[in-house]
């Protein structure tokens, strides 16, 4: 049984732990609100650059010099996964998700016969994945020492990914993130960037054709084969972009639950301890009023 020393010491210990988990519940509060914005803010950047490429696409597919960017080089037999996760911990299940997610692509890819090649961001990916996928690794970046995302970190890791497709090294190119729904709820998804994920599905309706432009007539200079050439690039980075806010976000809100989380836990954990020191101070006060009383008996 421990001593009443020995719960005096634990209870002090947690309840010490239970200010830092408070203290970084309310840090990733505040934080939570930014990323959220950014988050946010950057979705219809993403989206508009989607409707445009498609809108160009439409005319372009069957154009013998269309972008292998668009169009891809014709073989699906290498891929490149991009996996996006956090450099710091003590956010829930944040990084397993996205993790996991990317080990379910590994394995459905590996299935079809296809090689895998792992082009990680963050520490905690890269630290689980090295474990079983060490020999996949072809690039490992850390955005630990960025205390802030800004768009100069996708800009350089989207050119690193274009000249590995340029040289050939892939087919295929999968960005892995966990995309930011509310502050409980993140989900990790997979998404095709090389070749543009562009649905010409003449069923779908387009975004740019439902937009109301009111008579306007738009027409392209330089042609359509131009601004695809600057376009497509511009828009694996800010696809990026858009992963890493998401993330961000993602990793705030994950956190915050996380500690408040661990702030409740810490506060069940000192009730137990008190409860449990109260009743040994008890037992080891009633056993010294026994020998007293006991002792006073035999005089």
């Amino acid at each position: 049984m421990a001593s009443l020393k020995d719960l005096q010491n634990r209870i002090k210990s947690v309840k010490n732990t239970q200010k830092i988990t408070k203290a970084m519940q309310m840090v990733a509060a505040a934080k939570l609100r930014k990323a959220q914005e950014a988050a946010e803010k950057s979705r219809p950047y993403s989206e508009r650059i989607d409707s445009v490429i498609k809108n160009l696409a439409s005319s372009m597919m069957n154009v013998g010099d269309t972008p292998e960017l668009l169009k891809g080089n014709g073989k699906t037999d290498i891929f490149l996964l991009v996996v996006a996760t956090a450099d710091r911990g003590l956010c829930g299940g944040f990084n397993t998700n996205i993790v996991r997610k990317a080990n379910q692509e590994i394995l459905d890819l590996e299935k079809q016969g296809k090689t895998v090649k792992l082009f990680l961001i963050g520490k905690k990916g890269y630290d689980q994945l090295k474990r079983a996928h060490a020999n996949k690794i072809v690039h490992n970046v850390s955005l630990k020492e960025e205390r802030k995302i800004h768009s100069g970190i996708s800009q350089k890791i989207g050119s690193q990914i274009t000249e590995m497709f340029e040289n050939n090294e892939f087919d295929i190119c999968k960005l892995i993130y966990s995309e930011f729904e509310n502050v409980m709820t993140q989900n990790a998804i997979s998404k095709t960037i090389i070749p543009a994920s562009v649905d010409l599905d003449a069923s779908s309706p387009s975004p740019v054709s439902d937009t109301k432009l009111d008579g306007s007539i738009y027409s392209y200079e330089p042609d359509e084969v131009g601004i695809l050439r600057v376009l497509l690039p511009r828009n694996i980075n800010t696809q990026i972009f858009t992963a890493l806010l998401e993330n961000q976000a993602g990793e705030m809100g994950s956190k915050m639950t996380a500690m408040d989380n661990a702030t409740r836990n810490a506060g069940d954990m000192i009730d137990k301890l008190t409860l449990t020191f109260n009743r040994t101070r008890q037992a080891q006060i009633t056993s010294e009023l026994i020998e007293i009383i006991s002792g006073a008996e035999a005089l």
